[in-house]
């Protein structure tokens, strides 16, 4: 009985091993590795299947998610996603090449960065490539990156395989943001302060307001409504000329979600045939601004990429975007 135990053991052991073999990525069989093979073999191939990338670090998660011929972040109502920035993502991960295989141990993964994101105080981010049925086409755990100043020489990052103990350092460059804010254009317009030549302002609770730049391209904003206006601060006057000019959100949700207190409306006229009308709004002590743009190409443009938004702005711009004439005055 114990040599047949020992047979059925050793047979079962024969059978574990050769399906290790039989899995195991060319050029990674036990006890023997091939410097420069490919961490994911086929995964350039089945990228195209991709229709789900999740990225976890810490408390972070950043997931994309695709949408017709592009992708949205998921944290960020499927605001559109930087396809290129992903895209780049995605090819530096199947282009990256084993140089050394490393510590198995689990106790020493951290020191990698590539023991569980999920451990308190890890540095560890988790790559997580889904196909539409939920298929998995890449798990990885990517830690500790090494970036090399000198030309001509690649970025490394350690790497683990999930569901195997065993960890590499691999040559590529990989950046798996997790912040979702940062897998999207942030910018809202940017409009030259010297393209807007008129404002209409009709605040709540307030007079129509007015302002104009007459005459010479350069010449200073002026109230123009109401006509015996006192005088007014030239910086207030510079402020809403810049209103648009690197306008950038730190948060976006959809126009039809938008809640709280509304500001009134707001018209920009610009040159080259763009006029912007803005509906700012107070939530919780934040301002948000739906936003419409109408005349040429560059408004129409606009006007694409803002339709069904509603985006959080720095609350210093609610004097620039729907002032009152209080706000304009020394």
């Amino acid at each position: 009985m114990r040599r047949r135990s020992v047979i059925v053991v050793g047979g079962l052991g024969a059978v574990a091993v050769g399906a290790a073999i039989l899995l195991a990525p060319a050029g990674e069989r036990p006890g023997q590795f091939t410097p420069g093979a490919p961490a994911f073999p086929d995964l350039a191939a089945r990228l195209p299947q991709a229709a789900r990338v999740e990225i976890i670090r810490h408390a972070e998660r950043s997931t994309m998610l695709r949408m017709g011929e592009g992708w949205g972040v998921e944290e960020l109502a499927l605001y559109p996603a930087r396809v290129p920035k992903l895209r780049e993502l995605l090819s530096g991960v199947s282009e990256l090449r084993l140089v050394e295989e490393r510590t198995s141990d689990m106790s020493l993964h951290a020191r990698l960065g590539v023991d569980d994101p999920a451990t308190p105080g890890s540095t560890a981010t988790r790559l997580r490539v889904l196909d539409a049925q939920g298929g998995v086409i890449l798990d990885v755990i990517l830690g500790t990156r090494r970036t090399r100043p000198q030309a001509q020489v690649p970025d490394a990052v350690f790497l683990r395989r999930e569901g195997e103990a065993r960890s590499w350092l691999a040559e590529g460059r990989v950046v798996p943001d997790g912040d979702p804010h940062l897998w999207v254009d942030r910018e809202i317009a940017m409009l030259a302060p010297d393209r807007l030549r008129r404002v209409d302002i009709q605040r709540a609770g307030e007079a129509p307001l007015v302002l104009e730049r007459a005459g010479e391209v350069d010449a200073p904003l002026r109230v123009t409504t109401p006509a015996e206006a006192p005088g007014t601060a030239p910086a207030a006057l510079e402020d809403v000329g810049r209103a648009f000019d690197l306008l950038t959100f730190t948060d976006v949700r959809p126009a039809t979600a938008l809640a709280g207190e509304a500001l009134g409306e707001a018209r920009f006229t610009y040159t080259d045939e763009v006029n912007i009308t803005a509906w700012p709004r107070l939530l919780d002590g934040q301002l948000w601004v739906v936003l419409r743009a109408d005349g040429g190409p560059e408004a129409q443009a606009l006007h694409a990429r803002w339709q069904g938004w509603a985006y959080q702005v720095g609350e210093w711009k609610e004097k620039a975007l729907i002032p009152r004439l209080a706000d304009l005055l020394p």
